[in-house]
């Protein structure tokens, strides 16, 4: 463990950062992202579990590290076997956790999960596999159960931790989805529902009783369905409208609170009463959708709510006489500028965890103490980094060719150079649900470093404006989308002191789609294009496997861009290369499974044949987006090398 985080904790809130020094920031601080991580308190307040970023061989493995308190003396490590990484973990008694355990492939991907859950004790002893195909091979000791074919989440904790948790379990053969109530100590569990849907999640109740239960169906739409008795009943249309996502219930179990979107407008936060089904709205924005929740000392329902287009805004949901509201003013005040949120709290509240983040912090991490009203800090996520030395991250609207407002992201450097600024424009990837957000951004704060603006659009199919918005997108991939894109660049060239003679785009994932498709849709517009992990060629899309596994999957790819291969062809920059005038570099991994290596070596064999060869890093044992350390550097030195050829001073 880095030394500074036994300092630190000591320390008052409100540290004084030091002074920015002139010299650059080295590339191995914005790789070392997120070293410290989902820090959560057990019920009685005398344990401390962090994921934290270790490093092992070649790589920054994720722990979870174990602390007590008030001493902060480390009491375990646990690391689990290679590539697997804790997703999520709570804590089911003053001494015991239930683990969600995902595998990391790579660092451009949201660590996958396999659907594996597992127990422990504080000091990591005393394992148990509580769901997972390897499950039998994995338990300290059998506890009568073979291996689980299928795949589980944990669906509920009950406020009062008693050593159970529930579970949403599927088997990948099977038809249907089952909660089961599982004791984490001897993994013993019983089936108390069960529902006629694959992959589908279950809400319980505070009595322990399950009242719904939520997915997609065969053809990728949203259906939720509520227990009335011994039966599940499908909730009709009319009543869920495009989405009812019910996610916590008043103490009392009377009412319980839900994402909703009527006609696909953006999501509203609604409270409503389970016997006579009145609903009102609790939190609402009218630019985007309401898309985080913060609970206080209580776990029953959240206090707060916060907005997701241009900087966070917090809707409370109690009155400013709720203790824990007035709390989060009075914590919130200390840090002019940044966002304050609740984490977790002992059973007691006496003791909470919150976090500060920002657009140039990715988060400092404290603990508040009501009896002696102080509050510590225990660490910052990414203590290479300093606070002062990062950019500003300033909100943007413009309105698109077509008269639809968007909005986005202009990061600016802190030192910018006399005169225009080149551009990096980076779409995101997804392209369907995710969006950029004000938070902290380590490819936009690295370019900045580096001298230059970047830009980010949340183009129509992005996510935070709800379905409509979202749906806007669908099979516009290589048509409105990068409309969208342009006319931000076209904006940003006009009002933001952008030279339009030196710009490029750089993309992960679908951005890496846009970034090489800009290029041979746009030819001088860019002086050059980046595509990592990128996809190119969309025919390939029916050709994986598991898109021939899984119904819902195609169903979603035929959403997004048809099945007409014509079609497909017409739209995948592959098929374009001819078109392409500004140099191009390609970054793969061999071993990516969400953009297979063949999308990369068709682009780079069509560049080839156009007689426009490019830049070509490829790592045949990297995933999507790099996870060795070394890799992820090299990225970064390619990068800003490519950047500074064409479009630096």
């Amino acid at each position: 463990m880095n030394r500074s985080f036994l300092l630190l904790f000591a320390l008052p809130a409100l540290p004084a950062f030091a002074q920015a020094p002139a010299a650059t920031i080295p590339i191995s601080a914005f790789v070392k992202q997120e070293q410290f991580a989902q820090p959560r308190l057990s019920p009685d307040g005398k344990h401390l579990v962090v994921t934290v970023r270790m490093p092992i061989g070649k790589r920054d493995v994720p722990t979870m590290t174990f602390y007590s308190l008030p001493d902060l003396k480390m009491e375990s490590v646990v690391r689990l076997p290679a590539f697997q990484v804790p997703l999520t973990y709570d804590w089911v008694s003053n001494t015991r956790l239930v683990v969600r355990k995902g595998r990391e492939e790579g660092s451009r991907e949201i660590p996958s999960s396999y659907g594996e859950v597992l127990a422990m004790d504080y000091d990591g002893k005393k394992q148990e596999y509580l769901y997972g195909f390897e499950r039998f091979k994995n338990s300290a000791r059998t506890s009568g159960y073979a291996d689980d074919y299928g795949s589980a989440f944990i669906a509920d904790i009950p406020a009062r931790p008693n050593g159970r948790a529930f579970l949403s379990a599927h088997l990948w053969d099977a038809d249907f989805s089952e909660l089961l109530d599982v004791d984490t100590q001897s993994g013993k569990r019983r089936s108390v529902a069960r529902v006629p849907y694959p992959r589908f999640g279950f809400n319980v109740q505070n009595d322990g009783e399950p009242r719904f239960a939520s997915g997609n169906d065969e053809a990728a739409l949203f259906t939720l369905l509520r227990r009335e008795g011994d039966n599940w009943i499908r909730v009709p249309r009319e009543k869920t409208g495009t989405l009812l996502d019910p996610f916590a219930f008043s103490a009392d179990d009377r009412e319980f609170m839900a994402w909703h979107s009527r006609h696909g407008e953006p999501h509203v936060l609604v409270r409503e009463d389970l016997a006579t089904g009145a609903r009102r709205v609790v939190a609402e924005d009218a630019n985007g959708s309401i898309n985080n929740v913060m609970f206080g000392s209580s776990r029953y329902l959240p206090i707060a709510a916060f907005t997701s287009v241009g900087k966070p805004q917090v809707r409370y949901l109690e009155p400013d006489s709720n203790a824990d509201v007035a709390l989060h003013k009075q914590l919130a005040a200390q840090f002019p500028g940044d966002v304050v949120r609740f984490l977790n709290a002992t059973q007691d509240g006496a003791k909470l965890l919150f976090v500060v983040q920002s657009d140039r912090d990715p988060g400092t991490y404290y603990l508040f103490d009501r009896a002696t009203g102080r509050a510590d800090m225990l660490f910052a996520a990414m203590d290479s980094l300093d606070p002062e030395q990062m950019a500003e991250r300033k909100p943007i609207s413009f309105k698109a060719r077509d008269g639809l407002q968007l909005h986005g992201y202009l990061t600016l450097p802190r030192q910018p150079a006399a005169g225009k600024l080149p551009l990096v424009l980076i779409p995101h990837g997804g392209p369907h649900g995710p969006h950029d957000g004000w938070y902290f951004d380590t490819d936009a704060q690295f370019l900045a470093s580096r001298g230059y603006a970047v830009l980010q659009v949340n183009f129509r199919g992005s996510g935070g404006r709800g379905e409509t918005f979202q749906a806007a997108g669908y099979r516009q991939w290589r048509g409105k989308i990068m409309d969208d894109l342009v006319d931000g660049v076209r904006w940003a060239t006009d009002n933001a002191g952008i030279d339009a003679d030196r710009m490029c785009v750089y993309g992960v994932s679908f951005g890496g789609y846009a970034a090489l498709t800009l290029a041979s849709r746009e030819p001088t517009l860019f002086k050059c294009a980046v595509g990592y992990a990128g996809v190119y060629d969309l025919k390939l899309f029916f050709e994986e496997d598991r898109a021939k596994r899984s119904k819902s999957l195609a169903s979603f790819y035929r959403r997004y861009v048809g099945d007409d291969i014509a079609e497909l062809d017409r739209i995948s920059p592959a098929l374009h290369a001819g078109t392409i005038k500004a140099p191009v570099l390609l970054i793969h991994g061999g071993k990516d499974t969400i953009a297979p290596k063949e999308h990369a070596f068709r682009m780079r064999d069509a560049l080839e044949k156009a007689g426009r060869p490019p830049e070509w890093y490829y790592v045949d044992y990297e995933w999507h987006g790099f996870y060795d350390t070394e890799n992820q550097i090299e990225v970064y030195r390619r990068l800003e090398a490519f950047l500074a050829k064409h479009i630096g001073k």
